[in-house]
């Protein structure tokens, strides 16, 4: 079987959609199903350390957005003779002639429109439905995903795969014995939804109840609507220098104040999935998450919930709670072996391996 993948997410710094396929690739990499298929990555530009999957790369030259997608892509793929294509994120060309596997990760664009530009997302929405129904089969992450895909695109549930995401086989419980900082922590790309000027609005309540408590955030601001000034937000506090704002770290540095943190704070009001939150469980970080189906879905019982309409008061007090009481920390954390057993790559790419298969049978 010929398969060939959108790989443009692994260029340059990969973030949710790119992790995504790398933690496919490194699975199958070291599986049969290195040797029993040929894989051909395409992408726009070189992939870094591609070698490591044992797969052909294709650099098609261009910018990797849309009308690459729509006009180079496809015809890399006729090129290749391609039996199955496979879209790791949510979109995919119109005019691709092979089997299409497509990856619909949330449909955020569709349930809470005014979280975009009229323009992002009049062409994510029309993108994604026409990709979601040419495509043979579409896979996501959750069983919220798969109801939200079939209620706002029409896909029937059929065609939807549910295959849960993986994370990197850790033995976490060494982490929980760690002399750890007061301090909490965010990490993921900041959107609207993902409530980080509340977190910081609610920063000095939470030092009043934690004295030496300090906030670390990480990731890109690509706030638009308007676009959050997080700087400013930080300024008004009364403990400014008590928060440090990162638009990037490297992997050690994350690591590092993974094993540093106390709390991991994420209030997004809506995911598809949410890696950051079970990569802390997996450090030894006990979560504290707005209360929405997939939050509770996917981290269960090894976190902390507060609710949608919850003030600033409440918010600092959950996480007050967690950064001062060590017997509520490991109470949420003798649940997150559980929780994190639930997800692993070499199960993950072995359930969309068998889609891919099934998807181009016949070719």
């Amino acid at each position: 079987m010929r398969v060939a993948i959108d790989a443009r997410e692994l260029c340059g710094r990969p973030t949710g959609v790119g992790r995504y396929l790398a933690g496919l690739l490194d699975a199958w990499s070291k599986t049969d199903a290195v040797r029993r298929h040929q894989w051909t990555l395409i992408a726009h530009s070189e992939i870094p350390n591609a070698a490591r999957w044992k797969t052909t790369v294709k650099v098609v030259p261009g910018s990797g957005g849309t009308s690459w997608e729509q006009f180079s892509l496809p015809r890399a793929i006729r090129a290749e003779r391609s039996d199955v294509f496979f879209a790791p994120g949510y979109t995919a060309p119109l005019t691709v002639a092979a089997p299409l596997v497509l990856t619909i990760h949330d449909v955020s664009f569709f349930a809470h429109p005014e979280w975009f530009s009229f323009r992002e997302g009049t062409r994510r929405r029309l993108l994604t439905a026409w990709s979601a129904r040419r495509a043979r089969a579409v896979v996501t992450d959750t069983k919220f995903s798969k109801s939200e895909i079939a209620t706002h695109l029409g896909v029937p549930n059929a065609r939807i795969t549910v295959i849960s995401l993986g994370l990197t086989t850790t033995h976490h419980q060494s982490a929980v014995m760690v002399r750890r900082e007061p301090m909490v922590l965010f990490v993921g790309s900041i959107f609207e939804r993902r409530r980080v000027d509340r977190l910081i609005a609610a920063f000095d309540a939470v030092v009043a109840q934690s004295p030496e408590a300090t906030l670390e955030i990480v990731g890109e601001n690509r706030t638009r609507q308007p676009r959050l000034d997080l700087d400013a937000l930080r300024r008004r506090t009364s403990h400014p220098d008590r928060i440090r704002l990162h638009s990037y770290v490297d992997d050690a540095t994350l690591a590092n104040l993974y094993r540093r943190a106390s709390v991991f704070a994420f209030l997004s009001e809506y995911e598809g999935f949410g890696f950051t939150p079970l990569e802390a469980l997996r450090a030894g970080v006990p979560p504290v998450l707005l209360d929405t189906a997939v939050a509770r879905e996917t981290c269960g019982p090894a976190a902390h919930y507060v609710s949608a309409d919850a003030g600033d008061d409440v918010i600092a007090g959950t996480i007050a709670e967690l950064l001062t009481n060590a017997d509520s920390r490991t109470a949420l954390l003798r649940n997150a072996e559980a929780v994190l057993s639930r997800y692993d790559w070499n199960r993950a790419a072995t359930e969309t391996l068998t889609v891919l298969e099934e998807a181009a049978v016949g070719r």
